[in-house]
């Protein structure tokens, strides 16, 4: 399992309201857990656990509180711009609308419309363009 699939487990526990998730890739197990707010971590006899608790619990309310990530949900071409030639979707600074085309993935011969999953602005953007992404991958940022 690669540490971009593991970035976005994370991401999902720390946005969501589960506390524990488990996943298996071939031979690889990842468990992500975290405790509640007031509770003492009580971990298994392995201290390997513990320590990625930390992370887990602080890393995304920080990364909340500043700006949202606007990840590829599937493996494909990223597309910035409706049409070659044309100007992007979006830029850096550009003010964005909850549901406004930011992206399109090109898998299969499938366009699939990635958009803002909140109102805000555009912080952080992609240099890929006409390029390769893999799911997970980081396509933008919204403050």
């Amino acid at each position: 399992m690669d540490l971009s699939k593991i970035k976005t487990l994370i991401d999902f526990v720390g946005r969501s309201n589960i506390t524990e998730l488990t996943v298996t890739e071939k031979d690889v197990t990842v468990r992500i857990f975290r405790t509640p707010p007031g509770e003492a971590a009580v971990g298994e006899p392995s201290q390997k656990p513990e320590s990625t608790t930390s992370p887990v619990s602080q890393a995304p309310s920080s990364v909340e509180k500043t700006s949202y990530p606007v990840k590829a949900p599937v493996f494909g071409v990223l597309h910035r711009a409706p049409v070659p030639g044309e100007p992007p979707f979006v830029a850096i600074g550009d003010a964005v609308e909850e549901g406004q085309t930011l992206f399109i993935i090109e898998a299969m011969k499938v366009f699939n419309t990635i958009t803002a999953p909140r109102s805000g602005r555009i912080t952080q953007l992609t240099a890929i363009d006409n390029g390769e992404v893999e799911t997970g991958d980081l396509l933008a940022e919204i403050a």
